[in-house]
């Protein structure tokens, strides 16, 4: 007697540290045969390079020593939420999440369900067994009325534990799927059911249709408390019973493939009030170090807008650019902060934990920030704050009184415009005089007047900052 082996599959799996052909599965587990179903799909398909399966926390943990395909650990219950941003990165990837029901349908439920009723493009594998398997047999959204786990030790109890959710009718209520059925491994005319289900959500996939969803009846004989056959026959009766099996919908024959990823906007496409055909585009300049600043301060200090024009204006004169935002829930008064990195060369990342600039605007971001300036760098800080903490040897230290001499000016609102004016006076950005009162200027394009008022501002605050720079 022969027998096939399956395709799909790698053909050792090195979990623990040796090579087995073994699994972690439970004799008569439905996780087995469900990896096996997935594997020779892809296989046969010629889908293994483009396939990244994103597996859960739970029984199917450790898919990836299986799978001959690209893998994707997602943290408990957020499977769902890995395999939207892997298929909006990689549009031409076929992407699959594989979930057990308490990852799926506990924890993970809002994940799911959002992600469905956004018509994500991969398909969706969910396992019913009716219970937690991995974490020691705990009742689940699935788990029957009146049936035993090690939480409900007098059986499933509606009138406190509720009644068993039904996963495939309520995503049938959306109408953004494509695919949703309801099918079982428990026995091998079953198996060949659920094997052109999980077929054809992967098929979906590879022709860009839309999110598709299996639900798939398994046993656990373990948790169950029982043998292989035991638990079989428990899915086929009782399980089925509750969750009948069938297709809730198929959309597949009028379903479009999504239309080709459109060219990436640029980086300057979110910033509204700039002008965009202005600039030139960035130019590699080897000459020219990566320059790291951090703005900081009060919610409606103009913290995020300081940022935006120092950023606007180092594009102005062809550098590589970056403008990260950071700040709380509040509209005013919360902390803000934003990040720009300004380079010769493409940038690798917009995270600033060590600035060469520090621009705090308010005390609890001084405190927070100040320690993490670089040797040879600078800390502009405005003059109501209390420094009660020195910078770190080598840094230097500026006080402005943006604050105070905006409000002397007659536009409070305009301190960030105070400090924009250090910063040119320092030359700690690299950026002329004329770009960054060119980037203010854009800054206003939506309001004129307060252009113009504001490069007098400019202008004023010039002078106070010469004076305090000589006194730093």
């Amino acid at each position: 007697m022969t027998t096939k082996q399956t395709t799909g599959m790698y053909d050792n799996f090195t979990r623990s540290g040796r090579d087995t052909r073994a699994t972690h599965y439970c004799a008569g587990c439905g996780h087995g045969i469900i990896n096996k179903l997935i594997a020779e799909a892809l296989a046969d398909m010629g889908l293994q390079d483009r396939a990244i399966i994103v597996g859960p926390v739970g029984c199917g943990v450790f898919g990836y020593y299986y799978w001959d395909c690209g893998n994707i650990s997602a943290a408990h219950g957020r499977a769902h939420a890995v395999a939207t941003a892997v298929n909006r990165t990689e549009r031409d990837a076929v992407v699959l999440a594989y979930q057990g029901d308490g990852d799926f349908a506990a924890i993970g439920f809002n994940n799911s369900f959002q992600a469905a009723s956004r018509g994500e493009h991969f398909a969706a594998f969910f396992v019913n067994n009716a219970i937690y398997g991995m974490t020691g047999g705990q009742m689940a959204p699935t788990t029957l009325t009146g049936m035993k786990t090690m939480t409900t030790p007098g059986g499933r109890d509606p009138a406190t534990a509720g009644l068993p959710l039904h996963v495939c009718e309520v995503f049938s209520q959306l109408d953004a799927p494509v695919y949703i059925e309801r099918v079982s491994v428990a026995d091998t005319p079953r198996i060949m059911k659920a094997r052109k289900a999980i077929r054809k959500a992967i098929e979906i996939q590879r022709d860009g249709k839309g999110y598709a969803l299996v639900e798939i009846i398994a046993p656990c004989p373990t948790n169950m408390g029982t043998d292989s056959l035991k638990a079989a026959e428990f899915c086929n009766t009782q399980m089925e019973a509750e969750f009948p099996l069938g297709c809730f919908r198929d959309r597949t024959a009028e379903a479009v493939p999504r239309p080709p990823r459109p060219p990436a906007p640029t980086p300057m496409a979110f910033f509204a009030d700039t002008h965009d055909d202005d600039a030139p585009a960035a130019e590699v300049d080897e000459a020219f170090g990566e320059i790291r600043l951090k703005f900081s301060g009060f919610g409606g200090q103009g913290i995020l807008s300081l940022g935006l024009c120092v950023a606007e204006a180092a594009r102005m004169e062809k550098r590589f650019i970056t403008w990260f935002p950071t700040y709380g829930p509040e509209q005013r008064g919360g902390a803000a902060a934003c990040s720009v990195v300004i380079s010769g060369k493409p940038i690798g990342s917009p995270a600033v934990d060590h600035p060469n600039v520090l621009v705090c605007m308010n005390q609890p971001s001084y405190e927070r920030f100040v320690g993490t300036v670089v040797p040879g760098g600078v800390v502009i800080v405005d003059e109501t704050v209390t420094r009660t903490v020195a910078p770190p040897e080598g840094v230097r230290l500026v006080i402005m009184p943006a604050i105070s001499l905006a409000a002397k000016l007659g536009v409070p609102k305009a301190a960030n415009t105070m400090m924009l004016a250090a910063l040119s006076r320092l030359g700690v950005t690299h950026v002329t005089r004329d770009n960054l009162i060119r980037a203010l200027v854009d800054s206003f394009a939506k309001r004129p007047a307060l252009a113009e008022k504001n490069v007098t501002l400019f202008e004023a605050a010039e002078i106070e900052a010469d004076s305090r720079i000589r006194l730093g």
